[in-house]
C-alpha cells in the first residue's frame, strides 16, 4: 500500500474536508470519526505522509514520533475516557482490513467492548 496524497485524512489535514477536532498538536491531529462505532470513538492521525506504523516507525522524527503518542493519551484524557477505560486500534495494510493509506489510531471508549477478537476454533 502505497501513500495517496489525495486520501481522506490527507485532504483533513489540507482543510479541504472539515472535521470535529478533539486536539491538535504540531505533529498530530485527534477528530471524531464520522461513522462512530462506539458512544467514543475519535481518530488520532499524524500530520505527516505516512501509510501505517511500519512507515511511521522507521520514517518519523523522534519528535513526531513522542508528539503523537502522547496526542493518544492526551485525547483520551480529553475525552475522559480514561477512568472506565478504552480501546486503541490501529490497522496496517490489507490483513488487518486497513481502509485509508494514511496512519491512525481509533481510540474507543463509552461502553463495554468486548473481547478483541473472536476466537477461531484450534485448528
Amino acid at each position: 500500500m502505497s501513500y495517496d496524497p489525495n486520501n481522506v485524512f490527507a485532504r483533513i489535514l489540507r482543510g479541504e474536508i472539515p472535521c470535529r477536532k478533539v486536539h491538535e498538536t504540531k505533529h498530530s491531529l485527534a477528530f471524531h470519526d464520522i461513522n462512530p462505532l462506539a458512544p467514543t470513538h475519535v481518530l488520532v492521525i499524524p500530520k505527516g505522509t505516512y501509510v501505517h506504523l511500519d512507515d511511521f516507525t522507521a520514517k518519523a522524527s523522534e519528535e513526531e514520533l513522542a508528539d503523537f503518542i502522547r496526542a493518544v493519551g492526551d485525547t483520551a484524557r480529553l475525552l475522559g475516557v480514561q477512568a472506565d477505560g478504552y480501546r486503541i486500534l490501529a490497522n496496517n495494510g490489507a490483513n488487518a482490513h486497513q481502509e485509508v493509506p494514511h496512519l491512525h489510531v481509533h481510540i474507543f471508549g463509552g461502553r463495554p467492548l468486548g473481547s478483541m477478537l473472536k476466537r477461531e476454533p484450534a485448528r
